[in-house]
């Protein structure tokens, strides 16, 4: 799980409704759960908690609630960045992580600041793309999700019009980041998704692209792999991000991938669940607006954690990737 970032752009709204600073991922907005909580129990319907990693940013540990959510996790299983480098660095740390555990195991992002209302179909969702990829290694897979509106702040996943054998996969056409709104409306004429930010590969196959993309980041982050799990992790990590530039995942690197590796990255497109990315104090409140009078019957059950859905077997537990990482 993503949790590093500090949300700039909702800072002043929790300084004015809470009276602090506490990082957006750490309020609860709705409900009586946190947007990390909420996020960390969706991930849980499908994968077992000593396999989820979560990437958090070394000053968020000051504030105390901090330190009370994250003690629902696993120490090992907190990583812990220096600095705030972008989403590349804070994607790039915990994946080290994950390879040394075991260099085939399949990873999924998920980022702390999403509002999911259908969790169960969206998990099914997840579950269908780590099929895939565990079916084909080679892929990284992107979710998108199907628009509400003409939205200006969000980027968009332009598929081809050619689909692939697994389901609705398609091969991605383009992106395009926060376009216009005249754009925005195009874009969805011509059948474009939201970019979740959500994205399915094997660890080792993301690496192996990335030492192409950019081999001295990619040797950097390797360096660290002796230390990783040992008493020399932290000053070795420090050390690193002192001189480290930082990267967006999306912009340097999947558009990149994108366009240089047209076949390696597909979308899989999310219909009927609605999302929202958290991002802005408006999208908080349209979420809110948009569940209306149903939100006192729906945010009971959004409330209390699921840990089995019925029909879905999780490919973590069982099939192919679980063979994968045991192997």
């Amino acid at each position: 799980m993503l949790a590093a970032g500090d949300g700039k752009r909702l800072q002043s709204f929790i300084q004015r409704t809470r009276g602090d600073g506490l990082p957006k991922q750490y309020c609860n907005f709705i409900g009586r759960r946190s947007m990390l909580e909420h996020t960390y129990h969706r991930v849980e319907r499908l994968i077992s908690p000593e396999r989820i990693l979560t990437v958090i940013a070394k000053h968020h540990l000051k504030h105390s609630e901090v330190c009370r959510q994250l003690a629902q996790q696993s120490e090992a299983n907190v990583i812990i960045q220096p600095q705030n480098k972008e989403t590349g660095p804070g994607i790039l740390l915990p994946l080290m992580h994950l390879y040394k555990r075991c260099p085939d195991a399949i990873a999924i992002l998920f980022p702390s600041d999403h509002f999911i209302l259908e969790e169960d179909r969206f998990m099914a969702y997840v579950d269908r793309a780590a099929r895939a990829v565990a079916c084909d290694p080679s892929r990284l897979l992107l979710l998108a999700i199907e628009p509400r509106s003409a939205e200006t702040e969000l980027g968009y996943v332009v598929p081809s019009s050619d689909t692939q054998p697994y389901g609705e996969l398609h091969r991605i056409a383009a992106f395009v980041e926060k376009p216009d709104l005249p754009m925005a409306r195009r874009l969805i004429h011509c059948g474009a998704l939201w970019n979740m930010m959500i994205a399915v590969f094997q660890v080792s196959t993301l690496l192996k692209i990335f030492s192409i993309m950019d081999p001295v980041t990619h040797r950097r982050f390797f360096s660290l792999l002796e230390a990783i799990g040992t008493r020399d992790e932290a000053r070795a990590v420090d050390k690193m991000y002192r001189t480290l530039e930082p990267m967006n995942f999306s912009r340097d690197f999947l558009e990149k991938v994108a366009t240089m590796f047209p076949e390696t990255v597909s979308v899989l497109p999310v219909r009927r669940v609605f999302w929202s990315d958290w991002g802005s104090p408006k999208r908080v409140w349209e979420t809110r607006q948009a569940l209306g009078k149903s939100w006192s019957v729906k945010k009971q059950r959004l409330s209390l954690p699921q840990r089995e859905v019925a029909g879905l077997k999780s490919v973590y537990n069982s099939g192919p990737v679980a063979q994968r990482r045991t192997g």
